[in-house]
C-alpha cells in the first residue's frame, strides 16, 4: 500500500471492529484511531439516564471524532479507523432519536452540525462493513466482559443491526467491502485470510 489511505470500518458492538483494526495495522505496519470511548465525561451518566444525557454524550463523540477524523487526514501513509464519525450520527444518535432520548429540537441541532462537519472532512477511501447477526454480537459481548455491555438489551443490537443495514444502502461516499464476521474467521483461517487481504488491496 502506498500513499495517504484512510480505510474506516464499521459495525455494530461486537462486530469485530477491533480484531480486525489491530489485524490489519499488523500486516500492513497502519496507523489506528480508535474510539474515544474512555475519555467520555458523560457515559457513566448516559448508561443511567438517557433521557438526560444523550443529546450531550452524542455532541462529545461528535467532537472528539471530528478532531480524530482531521487528524487522520494529516496522516502521510495508510490509516485505518474503528467507527467512524457517520456512525455516531447515522445509527447510535438516530437510534437514540428514534427511541425519544432526543427530543426533536435537540435533534435537528445534532443533524444540522453533523451534516456541516461531515461535508468538511474527506471520505474513506474504503468503508469495511462488518455484518454479523445479533445472536453471535450477544456471545462476543458476553465474551469480552465489559462492565458497561454486559446488559445490552437484544432489542437495542436489532434496532443497531437495522440502522445499519439502511446505512450502507445508501452510503456512497467511497467503496463498501461487507464481510460476514460470523462466517470469516481471518484471524485463524489462511484461506479467508488470503481472500481478505487480495480484497483489501483491490481496492486500495
Amino acid at each position: 500500500m502506498s500513499g495517504q489511505k484512510f480505510i474506516a470500518i464499521a459495525g455494530n458492538i461486537g462486530a469485530g471492529k477491533t480484531e480486525l483494526t489491530a489485524f490489519l495495522c499488523r500486516k500492513y505496519g497502519l496507523q489506528p484511531f480508535f474510539e474515544p470511548n474512555d475519555q467520555n465525561p458523560y457515559l457513566a451518566d448516559f448508561y443511567k439516564d438517557m433521557k438526560t444525557w444523550s443529546f450531550r454524550s452524542q455532541i462529545f463523540f461528535l467532537t472528539h471524532k471530528f478532531r480524530l477524523h482531521r487528524e487522520l487526514e494529516k496522516q502521510s501513509g495508510t490509516s485505518i479507523q474503528d467507527r467512524t464519525i457517520y456512525e455516531d450520527a447515522e445509527i447510535f444518535a438516530k437510534n437514540l432519536f428514534r427511541q425519544r432520548n432526543i427530543d426533536k429540537r435537540d435533534w435537528k441541532t445534532y443533524w444540522e452540525l453533523y451534516e456541516t462537519v461531515s461535508s468538511a472532512l474527506k471520505p474513506p477511501d474504503l468503508m469495511i462493513y462488518l455484518r454479523c447477526p445479533v445472536k453471535t454480537l450477544k456471545q462476543r459481548i458476553h465474551l469480552r466482559g465489559r462492565k458497561m455491555e454486559k446488559d445490552i438489551p437484544t432489542a437495542y443490537l436489532n434496532r443497531l443491526n437495522a440502522l445499519y443495514e439502511d446505512w450502507f444502502t445508501r452510503y456512497k461516499m467511497s467503496p463498501v467491502l461487507v464481510l460476514p464476521t460470523d462466517t470469516l474467521d481471518y484471524l485463524t483461517n489462511l484461506v479467508d485470510r488470503v481472500d481478505l487481504f487480495r480484497q483489501i488491496e483491490k481496492h486500495l
